[in-house]
Parts: structure tokens; C-alpha cells; sequence
């Protein structure tokens, strides 16, 4: 058994069985988990998928919400036990894999066109 196989199997036993099903451009509410000293509460974060990146477990995803006028990026682990779910508020109509230029605006043109099915 090469180390790569051995990588592999490690990696697999770290994914959740299930990931909730969502894209760019998605409005999502992501639960994670805070731990303050003994304390352990849920923290929601909600704004647009920018972009995923990565495969199998070291996959990731960025988040973007306005608060308070300024622009807050978080980028989470995909299969991090710290995320507890990502759930989707409403999905979007875009073209692109990575929202990057959502970032120089703000207000009514940093919106995303909802997709209607």
C-alpha cells in the first residue's frame, strides 16, 4: 500500500455522508459552530456563495455579507465538523464559477438574479 492509497483513505473517513446540494451565487444561511472557553454555541452566516474550490474533503466555499455598509468574506472547510449545516435560502442565475467582481459593488447592483424553475 503506496501513501498515497493510505492519503485516500484518511481523506474519505473525514467527509460528512451528507452535503447539502448548492452553487455560485446562492444565497445560503451556513450554522457553524462556535466554542467560547467550556461554551459551545451556533453562530448563523448568511450572504452569497462566491466561489467552491478544492475536491474530496479540502473542499471549501466563500461566503460574502454586507454588515453594517462593509463587505465580510468567510471562507469555510466543506466537510469541517465546525459546519454544522448550509442551508439554501434562495438560488441564483449566474454564468461564472467564481463571483469575484461582487466584491467592488455594493447596494442594488452586488445582487444576484434569483433562478426561477
Amino acid at each position: 500500500m503506496n501513501a498515497s492509497e493510505i492519503m485516500k483513505q484518511i481523506e474519505d473517513g473525514q467527509m460528512k455522508e451528507s452535503v447539502s446540494e448548492f452553487h455560485v451565487g446562492d444565497t445560503v444561511k451556513v450554522y457553524g459552530k462556535i466554542v467560547e472557553g467550556t461554551r459551545e454555541r451556533i453562530q448563523v452566516f448568511e450572504g452569497i456563495v462566491l466561489k467552491r474550490q478544492g475536491s474530496s474533503n479540502r473542499e471549501t466555499f466563500t461566503v460574502r455579507k454586507l454588515s453594517n455598509g462593509v463587505g465580510v468574506e468567510k471562507t469555510w472547510p466543506l466537510h469541517s465538523p465546525n459546519v454544522e449545516k448550509v442551508e439554501v435560502v434562495r438560488r441564483g442565475k449566474v454564468r461564472r464559477a467564481k463571483l469575484n467582481y461582487l466584491r467592488g459593488r455594493v447596494g442594488k447592483r452586488a445582487k444576484v438574479k434569483e433562478l426561477v424553475k
